[in-house]
């Protein structure tokens, strides 16, 4: 009970740690309505589920400055300055009051999901978590089984944690409050995702 109160608390707290999933939830949650942002919360789970499963059977703990998970983190770096452009250059040019959403189709119900899920999969932190607290589990000798239970809890955790910043973001009332501050908030998402960027870039080229 202790090494899973440890686990899980150190895993919601990563979660509370604002990144690109957290602002790609937020801005579909406000321009595109809850049903698209609840499908970017399932592809950034499925990416979240992934990882673990990497780390569960050992093939990211084994070298953690291996090529796979080094790989994963330039191809971060890319992601966040892209992801961080294009907040930038398109903050506040989509409508937020409801009603205006776009009419959902298949194509944008896949653009959703696929969007969380390449959130999810080239966000440098959840690579660098799990694989870390996975290769911590080992050395201590932690059941497989008890790994397995930890990574069912983390994946619920995550889709739980990402539908309740969906629903918080798509309440009118905040809505309304969003529509005139939101260029801002992307302006400042887009220069902290770029910030992230650097700073990863600089410690991944230091190592």
């Amino acid at each position: 009970m202790q090494q899973f109160l440890l686990v899980a608390g150190a895993h919601f707290l990563a979660l509370l740690s604002p990144g690109p999933d957290f602002f790609l939830i937020l801005r579909y949650a406000i321009a595109q309505g809850r049903a698209q942002a609840a499908l970017v919360c399932v592809g950034i789970t499925l990416a979240n589920g992934l990882f673990i499963l990497l780390a569960w059977f050992g093939l990211m703990v084994l070298d953690e400055q291996g090529v796979l998970l080094r790989s994963i983190q330039f191809a971060g770096c890319a992601f966040l300055l892209y992801m961080g452009g294009l907040f930038l250059r398109h903050a506040g040019h989509r409508p937020l009051v409801a009603g205006q959403h776009n009419t959902s189709t298949a194509a944008a119900s896949l653009g959703a999901l696929l969007a969380g899920l390449t959130s999810g999969l080239l966000n440098p932190k959840n690579a660098l978590f799990y694989a870390s607290l996975f290769a911590v589990l080992n050395s201590q000798a932690t059941p497989w089984a008890i790994q397995g239970l930890y990574g069912l809890w983390m994946i619920g955790l995550v889709l739980g944690w990402d539908l309740l910043v969906m629903w918080l973001a798509s309440q009118p009332h905040l809505m309304r409050r969003f529509e005139h501050y939101l260029p801002n908030i992307e302006r400042l998402a887009g220069a902290l995702l770029i910030l992230m960027a650097i700073g990863l870039l600089s410690a991944l080229v230091q190592d």
